[in-house]
């Protein structure tokens, strides 16, 4: 597994006790929760979330008490299986229900085994991601469960990061639980043709996933890293498969290394937006700018051509700092070829940037008022930067409806700075 990705044991004991705990829940919770999902099946997701959440509340009481052992993840681990084995003792229901299924497995006279070992984690876990990502599933249900399920997020941070209250959450949450119980879906490894039905719907809860992170719009900060990670690695579970390393979780692996490359560069000291223009490129991974790059040359072995591979190849342009024509005509070509594919506002928004540096900024100016995108913040802070020297009386009414309509403290601190700096023009 590359670098970027971390092994966690290395830092564990320099993080403080209060930051351990989260992190380990961020990463190990969704671990365990797969495992016991796909040892017994669908219909039993919440005892098994009811077991793991369990263990983490006993850390939380004995950690604080005798201090963090040496192994904190072996220790997790070990306490989860002893949880599960006393349920199943405790529980004739399971006894009756789940145990004479897995017979087969368990040789007479002896105790079922949890078995918590690295393949078997990723064989859960890619089984979760097709079974979460079924098409009986609505896609926003689909997305809160992968969120809850497969990245441990809990109702509350996925309200908050969709800008909606933890019950609308819960409710899809719980819908799409249900219907995967109505339809008696079974967690296993997918089959090629459940691959090629469920892939892209699979890609596009990822892709979800990692935009959500690239750019929240409801914490304090702009970026949230967690959300991102959680993306690629699960996409990196994909590519980790050889039946589901396709040419597009390639690509899309690539837009993620791309666009996350450029983390560090993104924020200022005082946490203020940094402009792409503006970007410290000397803070910019370039380990992740060249794995992007291997994940698409390996996602060009096709003739298909995705979204994921077009938009992979316009942030692939922008590892490239240099203000040349070459680079801005390829992004353009590009754009105009993602919207011929699959059309999408945003896209087309996006595109009129690329028409600025190719085309001139009252050409760019035409294009986007064309969209009409009049409760989308980002139409109105591209039009005030595109109307800036041209006619600064509009690109400060662009700036002024951006600020009421943007909502994180970041995006507001950069419009009210646009705004001043152009009154403070005005006047000299």
């Amino acid at each position: 597994m590359p670098s970027y990705f971390c092994n966690k044991k290395a830092f564990y004991f320099v993080m403080e006790e209060r930051e351990l705990l989260p992190h380990l829940f961020r990463t190990e919770y969704q671990k365990v929760v797969s495992v016991l999902c796909y040892l017994f099946g669908i219909d039993h997701i919440e005892v098994a979330e009811d077991i793991v959440s369990d263990t983490f509340l006993d850390a939380t009481e004995l950690w604080s008490v005798k201090g963090v052992p040496e192994n904190p993840t072996a220790w997790l681990y070990t306490v989860a299986k002893n949880k599960t084995k006393n349920w199943l003792k405790r529980n004739a229901i399971f006894q009756d229900k789940i145990m004479i299924n897995l017979q087969h497995s368990i040789p007479a006279g002896e105790e079922l085994e949890i078995d918590l070992s690295e393949q078997n984690i990723s064989d859960s876990q890619l089984a979760m991601i097709f079974t979460v990502c079924h098409p009986a599933i609505p896609n926003e249900s689909q997305i809160a469960l992968a969120l809850n399920l497969l990245c441990g997020f809990g109702v509350q941070e996925i309200a908050d990061a969709f800008l909606t209250n933890k019950e609308v959450i819960y409710k899809r949450i719980r819908r799409a639980k249900d219907k995967l119980k109505e339809i008696k879906i079974k967690i296993q490894q997918p089959t090629l043709t459940e691959i090629n039905e469920r892939l892209e719907t699979v890609l596009k809860t990822l892709y979800l996933l990692f935009s959500e992170g690239y750019y929240s719009t409801s914490y304090d900060r702009l970026l949230r890293k967690d959300l991102c990670l959680e993306a690629m690695r699960l996409n990196y579970l994909l590519i980790g498969h050889p039946h589901t390393n396709k040419p597009a979780v390639n690509a899309l692996m690539a837009l993620m290394c791309f666009h996350a490359s450029r983390f560090d560069a993104r924020f200022n000291e005082t946490g203020e937006v940094v402009l792409y223009a503006d970007q410290d490129e000397t803070r910019w991974n370039q380990e992740l700018i060249e794995r992007g790059s291997y994940y698409l040359n390996e996602a060009a072995a096709t003739d298909t051509l995705t979204r994921y591979h077009l938009e992979a190849a316009i942030a692939y342009w922008h590892t490239y700092k240099e203000d040349s024509a070459e680079k801005w005509a390829n992004i353009l070509d590009l754009y105009n070829q993602l919207l011929t594919l699959e059309y999408s506002p945003i896209a087309a928004l996006n595109r009129t940037f690329a028409i600025a540096k190719v085309r001139g900024k009252e050409q760019a100016i035409g294009e986007a008022e064309k969209l009409g995108l009049t409760d989308n913040y980002f139409y109105y802070s591209l039009l005030g930067n595109l109307y800036t020297d041209l006619n600064d009386d509009k690109a400060l009414q662009h700036y002024e409806v951006a600020l009421k309509l943007a909502n994180s403290p970041a995006d507001k601190t950069m419009m009210t700075k646009n705004i001043e700096q152009l009154k403070q023009r005005q006047r000299n």
